[in-house]
Order: C-alpha cells, then sequence, then structure tokens
C-alpha cells in the first residue's frame, strides 16, 4: 500500500516527507496506523551525522503508538484493532540476555541502525516508488502514517487511555526512570544529579523522587527545563555542572553526589568527567545520552577512579524490560504516580518534521510529538 514517511536520505541531512510503499505483513508482523510518535534526539543524530544510520534511505521515528490494521498470517495474540505501543528495543526471549532478564539487551538489537527485518537482513518492509529498499530506525520507523513491525518490538495496551501520551513509554520514559532506578541504583535518602533535564533527563528526575532520593538536583542551561524540572519532583536546580556539584558537596560534608546521570542531548567525554568530579567515592555515574560515534576518551583520573572506586556506568533503555516495565508505568499513570502529560510541550503534524527539530535543538520542548489524526 502507500503511505508517507519522513526519510532521510544522507547523513549529515535532513528529513524529508515522501511517499512511500509499504508490504503487507508477513507472519510475526502487524500492519499499525501510527496514532502519535515522539520526538527524540536520537533520530537528530542521523541529520547531524553523529550516528550515521546502517542502511539509507531510512524512516526515522522509534518512540510511537497506534491501532492495529492487519495482523500477519499465523500470528497469534493479537487482533485489528488492538493498541500497541513500540518498543525502541526489541526482545525475542529466547537469546542469552534475554533468557538472563536482560531484555534490553537482546541480540535483536543488532539490527536497530540497518532497519530490517530481523529474519532476514537486507528485506525491508517500506521501498521507494522505485523499488528502493527503505529501513526503519529502530526496525520501527514512527515517523510513518501506517508502518509494519514484528511483534518482537510491540507491546500491547489498554485502548482506554491516550496513544499520544502512551507513545512516550517506548523509549524517553522507560531510558529516564531506568537510568535511575535500574542503572544508578537511586535509594531513599540519595542525592542524584540529573545533567541535562529534556525528554530523557526528565524522566530520570521523576525516577529518582519515585525512588526516594533526598534531594534530585536538575542541570540544564534552558530555563523552561530547570522550571520543568522543579515540577516534576527535582529538589534543585542549576545552570551548570558546577553549582550543582558544589551543592551536593554542601549536603554531604564535601563528600559529593551518590549519583549523577548523564543525559544531554549531545554526550561529550568533559561531561562524563564532570559528572565524575562531582560524585562521592563509591558513587555511580549513569551515561545514557548519546555521543557523536567519533568521540573517544573520557578525561579522569585513574588514580581516583580506583582509589575512590567511582564507577562509569553505560545505560541503554534505562536498562528496563519493557514487556514488565511499560505495563507497569502504565499502572502508574493510571493512579498519578507517574506524569506523562506534562511531558508533551507542544504537538506537530508530519510535514512539521523540520520545525520540529529546530524546536528541538533550540530547547524550547520537553518533548515533542506528531500527531497523525
Amino acid at each position: 500500500m502507500h503511505t508517507r514517511a519522513a526519510i532521510i536520505r544522507e547523513s549529515p541531512g535532513t528529513f524529508e516527507v515522501v511517499d512511500v510503499e509499504l508490504d503487507d505483513p508477513r507472519q510475526g508482523e502487524l500492519k499499525v496506523r501510527m496514532v502519535a510518535s515522539g520526538l527524540c534526539h536520537s533520530d537528530d543524530h542521523f541529520q547531524t551525522g553523529d550516528m550515521p544510520p546502517g542502511h539509507l534511505p531510512l524512516i526515522g521515528g522509534h518512540e510511537g503508538a497506534g491501532v492495529v490494521e492487519e495482523v500477519g498470517p499465523n500470528t497469534p495474540g493479537w487482533d485489528v484493532g488492538d493498541h500497541v505501543v513500540f518498543s525502541f528495543m526489541p526482545s525475542c526471549g529466547r537469546c542469552r540476555f534475554c533468557s538472563e532478564g536482560m531484555t534490553n539487551l537482546c541480540d535483536l538489537g543488532a539490527y536497530l541502525l540497518i532497519g530490517s527485518r530481523f529474519d532476514a537482513e537486507g528485506s525491508f518492509r517500506f521501498s521507494l516508488p522505485d523499488g528502493t529498499g527503505v529501513g526503519q530506525n529502530c526496525a520501527v520507523g514512527t515517523f510513518a502514517e501506517r508502518t509494519v513491525v514484528s511483534v518482537d518490538s510491540a507491546i500491547k495496551v489498554d485502548k482506554d487511555l491516550p496513544l499520544d501520551k502512551l507513545c512516550l513509554l517506548g523509549c524517553a520514559v522507560g531510558t529516564g526512570m531506568g537510568s535511575a532506578i535500574n542503572s544508578a541504583g537511586v535509594r531513599p535518602g540519595d542525592i542524584t544529579i540529573v545533567m541535562g533535564v529534556g525528554g530523557i533527563g526528565i524522566n530520570a528526575v521523576q525516577g529518582a523522587a519515585h525512588a526516594g532520593a533526598t534531594a534530585t538536583i536538575a542541570v540544564d542551561p534552558v530555563a523552561l527545563k530547570r522550571d520543568t524540572a522543579l515540577a516534576m519532583g527535582a529538589t534543585h536546580a542549576f545552570t551548570t555542572i558546577a553549582e550543582a556539584a558544589e551543592h551536593a558537596r554542601s549536603m554531604t560534608n564535601g563528600q559529593g553526589a551518590d549519583s549523577a546521570i548523564v543525559t544531554p542531548g549531545v554526550v561529550s567525554g568533559q561531561d562524563v568527567a564532570d559528572a565524575f568530579a562531582a560524585i562521592r567515592k563509591g558513587g555511580v555515574v549513569v551515561v545514557t545520552g548519546t555521543t557523536p560515534m567519533d568521540e573517544i576518551g573520557i578525561p579522569v583520573s585513574l588514580f581516583e577512579l580506583t582509589l575512590m572506586q567511582k564507577r562509569i556506568q553505560g545505560s541503554l533503555f534505562g536498562g528496563c524490560n519493557p514487556r514488565a516495565d511499560i505495563p507497569r508505568q502504565i499502572d502508574m499513570y493510571r493512579n498519578g504516580q507517574l506524569k506523562l502529560d506534562d511531558l508533551v510541550t507542544k504537538t506537530y503534524r508530519l510535514d512539521d518534521i523540520t520545525k520540529a527539530y529546530d524546536d528541538l535543538r533550540a530547547g524550547l520542548n520537553i518533548r515533542g510529538v506528531v500527531l497523525f489524526d
């Protein structure tokens, strides 16, 4: 069938909305009419060239929700009309990492920047009118009016909740909350710094607050983001990491924060080093934001790393198990324990994709969302 999608043809490059052809779903696949897609900074890395795709052209978007229009043959457990949230990290349930409970590290992640079918590399669900195969970012490609995805990337949700808010569970919420709860291991009484409070960091703030941190210190140069962080659970907000580190030391007899979560839109080695300097002995730095692929080196003292027993921890999808954690997050949202509505600062149409990313880079949004209906 014909549909419209925002693709990138080269990296660095710019998203453009074009007509594409979409295959019918095969066994184990669903055709989904998109309702909403979050606008994550990760997709902008394709435009800047910081994270070159594994295949071009590529449909952007990896955080979305919609309604099932067609179910592939011999695909039990799904029906037309089901509501679905996509997990940007698929989970096969069979590989070593899934079997050990680390579904965020599933082996299917190898296909995320290629965007082909998992069982047939080089087989693409989308194509241009001339037959050129088009990949889907994270194998979902949510910047499209309709998409076909593997059930390994899909989580069924109740029909009474707003998909324009639930779409954020596919990346931003779990990545941020999990960075605090799972990766940093925030505990009651902790002092936590969150460095960069956009779409991911704001949920790290929520996660630290839910975990019982005595102080959650937000750091961002943008006033909108600092103010939003204070409304979402942060106890303090500063413009620079130096100010945040000094405040943490003032609360801990000079020791520093228990953890620092690094979530700017583009992370540098110096950001990690500054966070490292802000934590106490035995503390942890969690690196969640994406760096340019050629960024090498963190200027930290190896002496301090060893003798102060500090730890630098990477975090993919916040160490979450999306099939278990997304339903939990939905329950929290129902009960008023998780704020989703307040995360969406502006909505766009698909044709506004360029303006949407201009606004993101200008710091005008916590989370922008593309609406298709």
